[in-house]
């Protein structure tokens, strides 16, 4: 046996994709179906604006360096795609939230990012390690969003009482 000095030690076993919303997969493979990178349909046609990379391209395959060439390869089609003009419309960046708050995500921007990687780093600072990662998923957001337990609890109170003021 072997011992080394480590701050995190992560278990991976094995990998099989998901599915996204509206984008092409295949089920079966666990992949986005794709010719070189560009994202196909059913019927083997390109989605315009699309790509894929990494394992959601083939599959956990091939090593570090193998990994870097096919995303040079996808990125080489989007460049020479992006110069034909075979790419979707380009939206205004504040688009992008506008169209995720439509669909109900709630969006962290990058200072919240910030907010909670400071906090994980001074988490870490008196154990010697780089950070403590933040989990579960809801702790993340309520640290980056700056939200204590109790302004928490009070805002869904709050939701709770003016959801039930608009029924009545």
């Amino acid at each position: 046996f072997f011992e080394w000095p480590v701050q995190a030690v992560y278990r991976a076993v094995g990998y099989f994709g998901s599915p996204l919303p509206e984008i092409p997969f295949d089920d079966l493979k666990g992949v986005i179906p794709n010719r070189e990178g560009r994202v196909i349909d059913i019927d083997g046609e390109q989605v315009p604006g699309v790509y894929a990379t990494g394992w959601i391209k083939r599959g956990p395959v091939g090593l570090i360096g193998h990994t870097k060439s096919d995303a040079s390869e996808t990125v080489r089609h989007l460049v020479e795609d992006l110069a034909e003009s075979r790419t979707a419309a380009h939206p205004e960046p504040e688009s992008v939230v506008e169209f995720l708050a439509e669909r109900g995500v709630d969006v962290v921007q990058w200072a919240d990012w910030e907010v909670l990687d400071a906090h994980e780093r001074t988490l870490g600072e008196p154990h010697g390690r780089e950070r403590i990662k933040v989990v579960p998923r809801e702790d993340m957001i309520r640290i980056a969003r700056r939200q204590t337990e109790a302004a928490t609890s009070t805002q869904a109170a709050t939701s709770t009482r003016a959801a039930t003021d608009a029924q009545a």
